[in-house]
């Protein structure tokens, strides 16, 4: 491609960056808190395609024009031999690229019109659970019932052997996994950077629990803490359980993944 052509790409993916830095698309690719440095790169990739254009603007005409003279004057054998040797040591230049190269331009349309769906059960259960200890346990506040995410009551559950929870009555939402006995799991997938990243952490259910579980239904289940525990069958990892006593399905939230930090 010419600078023009390479403006113009730079333009369009800067402006898909920023379209998706304004709006909850950009959590599809990467957490909250990266919003910022995705607004200043679409800032960034638009200024350098203005730049780009605006240079090639102003280039001086003299240089072409001359570049064009000096070809009329030359015979006809002598430019059959530049071509000649253009070819051989320079084909690059000799020829235009195909036209098929274009096609590259197609993922960065996918990019603009089409949202990627976020990862769910398939990619939960083709993967073990990543569950990782945290740092410390926060004092809890005294809402009833007390909103936790999955990863923090994964982590209490399993290496605070449930003394930050006691007999509380917990909130948690995630979207439904069944592993191959059609058992049901809780499921959330955490993001250290973004969704190539993302791990699925999961939280075993028992008790009361709805007749019929599809999966990818997002559940708010209402529960208490219980010290059962099971083994991911995909790498071992351990799996907390909870006592539901209320469970109701509900929408996808906007941002359908956890963070670790």
């Amino acid at each position: 491609m010419n600078r023009q052509a390479q403006a113009v790409v730079l333009f369009l993916v800067g402006v898909a960056v920023l379209r998706a830095g304004f709006t909850d698309l950009y959590l599809r690719y990467v957490k909250a808190g990266l919003r910022p440095l995705l607004l200043v790169a679409g800032i960034v990739l638009i200024v350098t395609a203005i730049a780009t254009l605006w240079y090639e603007r102003r280039r001086p005409r003299a240089t072409h024009e001359a570049q064009k003279t000096q070809e009329t004057e030359e015979t006809q054998e002598t430019q059959h031999e530049r071509e000649h040797h253009d070819q051989r040591g320079r084909r690059g230049h000799a020829h235009r690229e195909p036209r098929i190269s274009w096609l590259l331009v197609l993922p960065l349309f996918a990019l603009i019109l089409v949202a990627p769906p976020a990862l769910g059960s398939y990619s939960a259960m083709h993967t073990g659970t990543a569950l990782q200890q945290p740092w410390g346990f926060p004092a809890l506040p005294a809402d009833d019932p007390l909103r936790l995410s999955v990863v923090d009551y994964a982590g209490r559950a399993v290496y605070d052997h449930g003394r930050s929870l006691g007999d509380r009555r917990i909130k948690v939402t995630g979207f439904i996994a069944l592993d191959r006995s059609g058992a049901p799991y809780l499921v959330r997938m955490a993001l250290n950077c973004c969704a190539a990243d993302a791990q699925p952490i999961k939280i075993g259910l028992s008790g009361q629990m709805p007749p019929v579980l599809a999966p990818d239904t997002w559940l708010e289940v209402i529960g208490t803490y219980t010290g059962k525990q099971t083994k991911d069958p995909v790498n071992g990892g351990v799996i907390p359980f909870i006592d539901v006593s209320r469970a109701r399905p509900v929408p996808a939230p906007h941002d359908p993944y956890e963070s670790w930090n």
